[in-house]
């Protein structure tokens, strides 16, 4: 009797190791699971990162435009802007420094136009260029064709 109790105490002690031993497979793979998850995590977290850094960043971008614009137009007296209008911007200008900034904003926007002027310039002798080159390539195109349409005829009266 004393036998049969110990080895059914011994049964049990193997099936608790083997369930204990299950249970460690189990949470061993659990673990494993969890770190490719937290990795995932992560990643999709760092990229996330990254695109609200770029958002911003275009934000920023797109409001220094914008500014930039309102700027202009603010700023920027067009070629039909009233006379009244302008004697009142100068009327606000109080000391020498307005008047320094005032100049130098216009120059600087001078300089912004003139080389707006020149791409613009630059651009449009390029086109003009690449379009006389289309054209003369056409134009000795045509040549070729009627004189080997012309030599065709001859050839086909002959014969």
């Amino acid at each position: 009797m004393n036998q049969d109790l110990t080895q059914q105490w011994l049964t049990e002690i193997q099936v608790i190791k083997e369930q204990m031993a299950g249970l460690q497979q189990e949470r061993d793979a659990a673990w494993e699971s969890a770190q490719k998850w937290r990795q995932l995590y992560n990643t999709e977290a760092e990229q996330r990162r990254t695109d609200t850094q770029l958002s911003q960043q275009a934000i920023a971008s797109l409001k220094a435009d914008l500014h930039k614009l309102q700027g202009f137009e603010v700023e920027t007296l067009a070629a039909g802007t009233p006379v009244t209008a302008i004697q009142q911007e100068i009327e606000q200008i109080k000391s020498v420094e307005d008047l320094q900034a005032k100049l130098i904003a216009a120059i600087k926007e001078r300089d912004r136009l003139l080389q707006a002027l020149k791409t613009e310039q630059d651009n449009h002798a390029q086109t003009r260029n690449s379009l006389t080159t289309a054209l003369g390539d056409a134009i000795d195109s045509l040549t070729r064709e009627r004189a080997l349409g012309v030599g065709d005829k001859e050839t086909v009266g002959k014969g």
